[in-house]
């Protein structure tokens, strides 16, 4: 794919990814025109036409290229007519790696993708040159390359709705964190979310590094990785007695005592014992033996890594403690928006109370009955769709409630005599009541906050 001047290009969605394309052609000298169902202006400054209302496979016809922001579903019928009639369609990732040439850090997964992204940019910014971030969080990835100094590494969080809509990545470090039934609806079915996820490594070669967690479906790719001249590293979590242990780059070593969190540097193992590192859970933790392997990669000092990681303090509304308030600690996990997120904050606590519930997006809540039997002492459940987490309670034998908003459902809480740990972390998405996760978890804190005045 070569972009030319020559060529007229639409924009399907103006949101933040859909104006930094715009911005990215215009700068180009390429000509495009904006469309978008919701919108009636665009922002100031940016003079493009904007086609209002229903998408029309027709007219989006008359392009040469049609680009999609990642929040449009790339399975309408309007977008695959367009497609069918041999229209080069791709998203904003397509346009970046053909111009970018700055060494590229690619992190996907369902899970932990921002937690990982973050702290590999925090470690890589201690290297001259530093290392900016973006993607599907915080900077558009276009806005990195439209400036006018590169930096010297990109660290890019990358959705399964960008990787599939782009033909051609080749990023120098790759990091596949998990994958489970998060997003499938939003593609043709689950087969076509893992294939999207795995394009991270399609073009990967001789002299570039894949990391993938150390469960046995990976080991085909990892080994078709490594006959390319990849540099595979496993991670992940096992017994220090495991016969694999030795296999892994990077995780987490659990015994009777302690979990110990490890990467290698140098051709020796480095260790950190994970009741050194503030912020809780498992799943964050392994997120981190990530980001240490990557920064070791990259040539980051072990000093400076051990200092990174026994600091890190969680990110917002990812099992962030937000103060012992009545009686009980209080535990911000909003972004846990899918079963397999809470059932990784969940296994954090031996028991806690447990506010769950929200838009359930069709996922099955059954496989949390284990985990919520072990780890839940009373549950609290939020949302409109209250009968999939009831049915799941149930099976569980756990006692409940049903507060329906979470400002009731904090207050409820806090009125439980077991001083044990309140855990929002709600197995849904939040559209159901908020705009998004962090409005639900500002909710959450607002509502502890006004618990402590009335004390």
């Amino acid at each position: 794919m070569m972009t030319t001047t020559l060529q007229k290009h639409a924009i399907i969605g103006m949101g933040k990814t859909g104006i930094s394309i715009a911005h990215f052609l215009l700068q180009q000298g390429i000509p495009c025109e904006a469309f978008d169902e919701n919108l009636n202006t665009l922002p100031e400054g940016l003079n493009i036409t904007l086609h209002c209302g229903a998408l029309s496979s027709k007219v989006l016809q008359t392009f040469d290229y049609v680009w999609v922001s990642p929040g449009i579903h790339w399975e309408t019928q309007v977008l695959q007519e367009v497609r069918h009639a041999g229209i080069p369609m791709q998203g904003d990732l397509a346009l970046f790696s053909e111009h970018c040439h700055t060494p590229l850090i690619a992190i996907t997964g369902t899970n932990g993708k921002t937690t990982t992204t973050q702290t590999i940019q925090t470690l890589l910014e201690t290297l001259p040159g530093g290392c900016d971030t973006g993607g599907n969080i915080g900077t558009p990835m276009l806005d990195l390359i439209a400036q006018n100094t590169l930096p010297n590494r990109i660290a890019l969080e990358l959705s399964s709705f960008q990787l599939e809509r782009c033909n051609h990545i080749h990023p120098h470090w790759a990091v596949l964190l998990n994958v489970q039934s998060d997003h499938a609806d939003m593609h043709a079915n689950e087969e076509a979310y893992l294939e999207a996820k795995l394009r991270i490594f399609a073009h990967q070669t001789a002299g570039d590094t894949a990391m993938l967690p150390t469960d046995k479906r990976w080991d085909t790719l990892s080994e078709q990785l490594s006959e390319r001249g990849v540099q595979v590293h496993r991670f992940g979590h096992l017994k220090e007695d495991h016969p694999s242990l030795e296999t892994l780059a990077a995780g987490i070593v659990s015994n009777d005592k302690q979990n110990t969190l490890f990467w290698h540097q140098d051709g020796h193992r480095q260790s950190l014992n994970c009741q050194r590192i503030p912020t809780r859970g498992l799943h964050q933790h392994i997120n981190l033996a990530v980001a240490a392997q990557a920064a070791a990669d990259f040539g980051v000092s072990n000093t400076v890594i051990r200092e990174a990681i026994s600091s890190f303090r969680g990110l917002p509304h990812r099992l962030r403690l937000i103060g012992n308030v009545a009686g009980h600690d209080w535990f911000d996990d909003s972004k846990a928006t899918n079963p397999s997120a809470a059932q990784a904050a969940l296994s954090s606590f031996d028991q806690s109370i447990w506010i769950c519930g929200g838009l359930r997006k069709g996922l099955d809540l059954m496989p949390l009955s284990n985990i919520v039997s072990k780890h839940v002492s009373h549950a609290i459940v939020i949302g409109k769709e209250k009968e999939a987490y009831i049915a799941l309670l149930q099976k569980a034998d756990i006692n409940y409630s049903i507060a329906d908003t979470v400002e009731r459902a904090v207050v409820m809480a806090a009125n439980d005599a077991n001083n044990l740990p309140v855990l929002l972390s709600p197995a849904a998405a939040s559209q159901d009541q908020f705009r998004n996760y962090a409005e639900r978890g500002h909710a959450f804190a607002k509502a502890i906050q006004h618990l402590e005045k009335q004390a």
